[in-house]
């Protein structure tokens, strides 16, 4: 029988691996699976780009026979019912583990507690809640859209040391150093779709892609709340639409405007994505991103769009980056600062970066 102590510490392995391919798995969720005989992992995986294989049965197919008898850690409750591929739990069963081991269960109508249930009747002996607060973080996206039906949004504010954004009629301000950078452009890679205000894609013309060495093919789909479809032809965005999804969000279609119908033909032209959604009506957005299976959503600016996830209260966590740069009276002013947050969210980490501070809450609920 497996401690506790040594319960957590392979828990704590999958979940680890789990992040591997987060923002990869379309609409499953980024779940790892270890298979553990003798206090030796014999076989491990983590769910396959696109959502399929699930991590269990590769890690069961990497195991071989040395899964009889073994103990198989999840970071969420096997599935229960047959979709493109058979349920996990019958996988678990017919390869003749004897425990598994999860951290979080499956809120899924389809799951929810069935696949422990399918084990337990098996004769598997099945424990619960190991390390359940980080899975829970690890797997935020997918509960979110779960529980919530609308992506997991974090905001990130590059913020200077006298409380600005950026600075007016100048673009984009290096206000954080190379490190803090780095970490954005990880963060963009673990992120199923970034956003941006049309302010800021007129302003900073952004790319908003991943750029670190080797993760560039793990750029996000890239939003743009566009009211009157103001995306010039000619910005990064536009031109790189059809290597990475660029969609635009506007308020109307185009059949009773000539020139608005020209806009929206040269953009789709370039592979851009015209969705028709007010943008002012945030909620309705976020459920439409989740029924593509967008799971999180990074916010980036510019000020008045994060204020507007604000003010609606659709923000579940705040990545404050804090540069030792001073902008000036000619400063966009940040929503906020460190040390006043908007009610309802708590300091969960800090970290440094280089000279940068970064400053992580999350809300309470």
């Amino acid at each position: 029988m497996s401690s506790r102590a040594e319960d957590e510490r392979f828990m704590a392995a999958a979940i680890r691996l789990s992040r591997r391919n987060l923002g990869l798995t379309s609409t499953n969720p980024s779940v790892a699976c270890l298979i553990v005989k003798d206090g030796v992992i014999v076989g491990s995986a983590v769910t396959a780009p696109g959502g399929r294989p699930h991590a269990e049965t590769q890690a069961l197919a990497a195991a071989g026979e040395a899964a009889r008898g073994a103990t198989a850690y999840v970071t969420l409750e096997p599935c229960s019912h047959h979709g493109r591929t058979p349920p996990c739990s019958e996988a678990l069963i017919a390869a003749g583990v004897a425990r598994v081991v999860v951290a979080v269960t499956d809120p899924d109508e389809r799951v929810a507690g069935r696949g422990l249930a399918m084990l337990r009747d098996a004769g598997i002996n099945v424990e619960t809640g190991i390390l359940e607060k980080a899975g829970k973080e690890a797997l935020a996206a997918y509960l979110n859209r779960q529980t919530k039906k609308r992506p997991y949004v974090t905001l990130k504010l590059a913020v200077s040391a006298d409380g600005m954004l950026g600075r007016l009629g100048e673009g984009q301000v290096a206000i954080t150093g190379p490190v803090s950078r780095g970490q954005v452009h990880v963060l963009r890679a673990e992120t199923d779709a970034i956003l941006v205000g049309i302010g800021t894609a007129l302003a900073d013309d952004p790319e908003l892609t991943c750029r670190l060495p080797g993760l560039e093919a793990r750029s996000p789909v890239r939003i743009v709340l566009d009211p009157r479809l103001e995306l010039p032809p000619a910005s990064k965005l536009a031109q790189t639409a059809r290597q990475v999804p660029v969609i635009a969000v506007t308020e109307k279609d185009g059949k009773d405007d000539p020139a608005f119908l020209a806009r929206q033909s040269a953009l789709e032209a370039l592979g851009v994505e015209v969705l028709i959604c007010d943008p002012r009506k945030l909620d309705a957005l976020l459920t439409a991103l989740a029924t593509r299976g967008i799971s999180s959503l990074l916010v980036e600016g510019g000020a008045r769009t994060a204020q507007s996830f604000l003010d609606a209260g659709l923000v579940d966590r705040i990545l404050m980056f804090s540069g030792g740069v001073t902008i000036g009276r000619d400063g966009v002013a940040s929503p906020f600062v460190s040390g006043r947050v908007p009610p309802g969210f708590a300091l969960r980490h800090a970290a440094r970066y280089g000279a940068d501070m970064l400053q992580e809450y999350e809300r309470g609920d």
